[in-house]
């Protein structure tokens, strides 16, 4: 029989065994020696008021522990006879869902219209050397989607959406690092992820499932207020009954397909800004409260902001601590950057979205086209890419220069590879924005002495925080209501909002198709 035990503990003595199982001995009023095993079993940080405290559960037996059975991942399990469901895209809620059906007994058909992990790579590299972008395979679009090569965050602030320790389980079996089971804000790394979604592709395949790449859906049949079959690449139609979309926050061309088909989408609120990159010694000094930068044995730190300016939300999206920004177009002509830091988190840099919450009366034209926060989320990427100068060479300025509106005459190191150029951000983004990331900033730096500084650059723009169309459902069939064996889902239905919430929502979908029968 085990019991749980939490303490704090400061770097040092958390670096020490025998400090750690003492002070757990103290909690237990036993002995050191009675203790026979420990697990570590939730680990986060504590950098308040300046002294930083690792705050830790321990899972302590004090007799022999029953050894925990790890069950297989689909051992046996076939289903390429079974009954198909056709899932549109290979992101997470797209392979998650594949996965589900394989386990429910269905035959998933995973169809991706970008490539699979390592050809991807080639794609990505171009973009990043010679700012070329291809629209099917890029940061968003390809096996794994946008999480694969834009960090692996795998935290989700919701508690409702389903069970986030299976999917964690399910990621460690496929080769991720048990690390994920314990720390409070679990990270896997764009270096380790594309083995991971492999090992899941191989596995869905070796059940008799199909993933099938530069596969894009071009068209759908609706018969009848029912699912009837879907055109693939402009050529043939192929019967489909059951269709997952899973197609990510930024196939708009999907969007625009079931507009035209008269298939019921709304517009959506999202958030614009930029990317604000510091030197990460700045942060690890800010919230570590160390002069000298970072104590030892501690990462690389983060932070979250929030801040309310006019009436609209100011806050940090995305936080890369030791990261990297990264080119995110889908179409040549636009200009979009992300974020994501390698395992390690070693680059020396930290980079946050910095954004401003958009509502629907803050865009024109949304109350009579459901594609018009679509089209303006579009028209800034386009300013941003003329701004910059063409091949994805970012438009950027210095923090203060930003608030005070002054043209930065020059421009600190950036991890942004395709390049950045010095221009005034209040020419790129839109007014509203402007005033109130101005604002949020100055608070920030309030609440973070140190944050505001010059040594800091913007880059714009950030605008793909979540999909700017919702694809209604509805609450209990998780179907579109105008279309029987129609499941929108994830992140670019409305649904979700990064890897976890879209792999549970995924698994969710899948269990419905099964539901109706």
């Amino acid at each position: 029989m085990s019991q749980f035990v939490d303490i704090t503990l400061s770097p040092a003595e958390y670096s020490n065994d025998a400090t750690t199982k003492r002070l757990i001995a103290r909690k237990l009023s036993v002995k050191s020696e009675e203790i026979f095993a420990t697990r570590l079993r939730r680990r986060s940080i504590d950098a308040r008021k300046g002294n930083v405290k690792f705050v830790l559960r321990y899972e302590v037996w004090l007799e022999q522990p029953v050894e925990e059975a790890v069950p297989p991942v689909f051992e046996g399990q076939q289903v390429a006879n079974a009954d198909p469901v056709h899932i549109i895209g290979a992101g997470p809620a797209g392979l998650f869902a594949a996965l589900e059906l394989i386990r429910l007994g269905k035959k998933p058909i995973v169809i991706e219209r970008g490539k699979a992990v390592r050809e991807r790579r080639r794609d990505l590299a171009t973009l990043n050397k010679e700012g070329i972008v291809n629209p099917e395979s890029n940061y968003c679009f390809g096996e794994g989607g946008a999480g694969t090569f834009s960090d692996g965050k795998l935290y989700t602030r919701s508690t409702k959406r389903g069970d986030v320790r299976r999917v964690l389980d399910l990621l460690v079996q496929f080769g991720a690092t048990e690390e994920i089971l314990i720390d409070a804000h679990p990270h896997i790394g764009t270096n380790k992820l594309p083995k991971i979604i492999e090992a899941m592709r191989d596995e869905i395949i070796a059940c008799g499932g199909e993933v099938r790449f530069d596969c894009k859906l071009t068209d759908l049949k609706v018969v009848e207020g029912k699912m009837h079959s879907i055109c693939l690449n402009g050529g043939e139609w192929e019967r489909a009954e059951h269709l997952i979309l899973a197609t990510g926050h930024s196939a708009r061309d999907i969007f625009t397909l079931l507009h035209r088909r008269g298939i019921e989408i709304h517009a959506k609120p999202f958030a614009l800004g930029v990317r604000i990159e510091h030197p990460q010694e700045i942060i690890d000094k800010i919230q570590y409260s160390c002069p000298t930068g970072r104590p030892e044995g501690l990462p690389a730190a983060s932070y979250g902001l929030v801040q309310q300016v006019q009436d609209r939300g100011v806050y940090s999206f995305c936080m890369c601590p030791g990261g990297i920004i990264c080119p995110a177009a889908t179409a040549e002509g636009e200009l979009v950057v992300n974020g994501w830091s390698p395992s390690m988190r070693n680059t020396g840099f930290a980079n946050s979205g910095m954004v401003v919450e958009l509502q629907l009366q803050d865009i024109p034209g949304t109350q009579q086209d459901p594609l018009a926060a679509m089209a303006y989320q579009a028209a800034i990427e386009q300013r941003a890419f003329v701004a910059g100068g063409g091949r994805q060479v970012a438009p950027a300025q210095r923090m203060a220069d930003f608030i005070n509106g002054s043209l930065s005459s020059s421009l600190p190191d950036c991890s942004y590879l395709p390049g950045i150029t010095s221009v005034d951000l209040a020419e790129v983004l839109p007014e509203r924005i402007t005033k109130r990331l101005r604002g949020g900033l100055q608070a920030f730096g309030q609440k973070m002495k140190g944050y505001l500084t010059n040594e800091a650059v913007l880059v714009g723009v950030e605008s793909r925080t979540s999909s700017s169309v919702s694809i209604p459902r509805d609450s209990e069939t998780l179907m579109h209501p105008q279309v029987r064996g129609l499941y929108p889902c994830g992140e670019g239905a409305g649904y979700a909002g990064g890897i976890m919430s879209a792999a549970l929502d995924g698994e969710r979908c899948a269990r419905a198709t099964v539901a109706v029968e």
